[in-house]
């Protein structure tokens, strides 16, 4: 087991794309845990596009990173040292830890999910805050219906996975789109979507779901803004609702530009206007505000993939020095499915 620490500070805020120039790495002794305390040896460190705003300065719905600390972010770790009440050495934990080997806790905001754990990245994927996102936009916000159509943006990543997957268990049809063919080809075959497009090849969205959907769509699960939302909203049926989830496309905008410019929710007066005559209702969200919806997602969720009725699909980067670059990828699409960073090629224990 290292000795030591490597840590990812925050070098500088980026104005408009984000590169590992923003970033910066520090590596220190192993730390000890004290009173009150346990020290976390971090195993995975998840990546999300979420972390992206929190690099600017100013009020959002999470503290902005600060220039010279550690980078925060979802990580499943293993107490390996401890001196708090109801956390024992060996405890598999939860929750926003630095994106560094080591973490030291007071256990305030982890979740304990004890010393027998199998598959642990599934706890990061559809079994933790991916799949509760995705069912809380789908049912507390959109209000899902059995058979009703269903398209979601980046629908190769995480969010878009889970979102997939729990609309067609509710006997949905489901529409999505993606970055490349393979990734098309990925979302139809494997995951079951009833159609899919490559949003980089194609010349209309709006074209292009008006021909795939000539049903219309009624509900929206949004990641990304812009002119696929545009699109989206112009094929949707009268009394169709939007989960709000992200805006992906527009997060590396300068600040001012994100925050001020005439477009940037990504509709144009033709599509807002859509939203008033067809009596569309969108809505945002933050996963975190409606705890009973995510416990009863996670009692259904552990019955759906014991019964293969999920699946959990993962991009894995090794070592703790490589969690920029997976960031980053976030970016360009480098990443199926859920992205994680391995933070050590160690194995603690069998079925990790």
């Amino acid at each position: 087991m290292s000795e030591q620490n490597t840590r990812i500070l925050l070098k500088s805020r980026p104005v408009g794309d984000v590169g590992l120039e923003h970033f910066e790495w520090v590596t220190t002794a192993k730390p000890r845990a004290g009173e009150d305390e346990m020290l976390i040896r971090n195993i995975y460190l998840s990546v999300d596009p979420y972390m992206r705003p929190r690099m600017n300065e100013g009020k959002s719905y999470f503290r902005p990173f600060q220039i010279g600390e550690v980078l925060e972010g979802g990580v499943i770790g293993e107490v390996i040292e401890s001196y708090v009440a109801g956390f024992e050495v060996g405890d598999i934990v939860q929750g926003l830890l630095g994106w560094e080997n080591y973490s030291i806790s007071n256990g305030s905001g982890l979740k304990n999910l004890g010393k027998d754990v199998k598959n642990l990245s599934d706890h990061m994927d559809i079994l933790g805050m991916i799949g509760a996102t995705a069912y809380v936009g789908l049912v507390g916000m959109a209000d899902l219906r059995e058979g009703e159509s269903v398209f979601v943006s980046a629908a190769a990543g995480a969010v878009g996975g889970a979102v997939i997957q729990i609309a067609k268990l509710m006997n949905c049809r489901v529409y999505g789109c993606a970055g490349t063919d393979q990734k098309v080809d990925y979302l139809v075959n494997e995951l079951g979507l009833d159609a899919a497009f490559n949003y980089k090849t194609c010349s209309s969205v709006s074209e292009t779901l008006a021909d795939m959907c000539p049903e219309g769509i009624d509900v929206n699960f949004e990641n990304v803004g812009g002119r696929i939302m545009e699109g989206v909203i112009r094929n949707m049926n009268e009394k169709g609702r939007v989960a709000l989830c992200g805006v992906i496309s527009n997060y590396n905008l300068p600040t001012q530009e994100a925050n001020d410019g005439p477009d940037s929710c990504g509709l144009s007066v033709g599509g807002l206007f859509m939203l008033i005559s067809r009596q569309i209702k969108m809505q945002g969200f933050l996963v975190s505000a409606y705890p009973d919806l995510c416990r009863e997602y996670g009692l259904k969720a552990r019955g759906w993939l014991a019964e293969g009725k999920l699946k959990s699909r993962v991009s894995i980067a090794h070592g703790i020095e490589n969690a920029p670059s997976a960031f980053l990828g976030l970016f360009t699409g480098e990443n199926t499915g859920k992205q994680l960073v391995a933070l050590s090629s160690e194995e603690i224990r069998s079925g990790i």
